[in-house]
């Protein structure tokens, strides 16, 4: 990089005359550095040096990455489920949060595993208890779309301090829950965004 920097534009054939390798030897890494966006290249022109730092790399590559890239299956329960088996439910599904729907199969509230607690201290009997009692409800429930960016999502989490949010799709009368981004699927995105750097 140094040497485009300080020569560019300059062909791979003088990069590696500088470098004292072939040019097939050095091929790899300048696609490397052109795929990561450190270098742009120009046929019969050369190789030369963007300016961009690693920062505004992923600036830009964070913008382009949309929830439904990443967006995993939803556990969703019924609106009238007792806490004792949405318990169950979070615990075999091993997620932090469940959503609820109604007989619509839409979207009327979120449980997470503090709701869950909260209910079972105490002396309730939560066979009999329903979920609709203790969750979260429209319109206090953040949500996302599958064509948002990924990054607003995270900032939602961050702010709202919540695990995670559904994916939903706008229908006549309401949500229907397609899908759910976690804290989990944004540290993969971010995993992945830096192993493709």
């Amino acid at each position: 990089m140094e040497i485009v920097k300080e020569n560019g534009p300059i062909t791979g054939e003088h990069i590696a005359d500088r470098l004292n390798l072939t040019r097939a030897t050095l091929r790899p890494d300048l696609a490397i550095l052109t795929m990561a966006g450190f270098l742009d290249a120009r046929p019969r022109v050369g190789y030369f040096y963007t300016g961009k730092t690693g920062t505004q790399l992923l600036t830009e590559n964070l913008m382009k990455i949309y929830v439904k890239e990443y967006q995993s299956i939803p556990v969703v329960v019924h609106e009238n489920v007792s806490v004792y088996d949405a318990i169950c439910t979070m615990f075999l599904e091993d997620v932090g949060t469940l959503f609820v729907i109604d007989d619509q199969s839409f979207l009327v509230g979120v449980l997470s595993r503090k709701d869950l607690l909260r209910a079972s201290i105490g002396k309730q009997e939560l066979n009999s208890l329903p979920v609709n009692i203790i969750m979260t409800r429209m319109p206090n429930i953040a949500m996302c779309e599958k064509e948002d960016l990924l990054i607003d999502v995270a900032k939602n989490l961050i702010e709202k301090q919540i695990d995670s949010v559904p994916v939903v799709k706008k229908k006549e009368g309401g949500f229907e829950v397609i899908g759910r981004i976690t804290k989990t699927n944004i540290a993969k995105a971010f995993v992945s965004l830096a192993d493709d750097m």
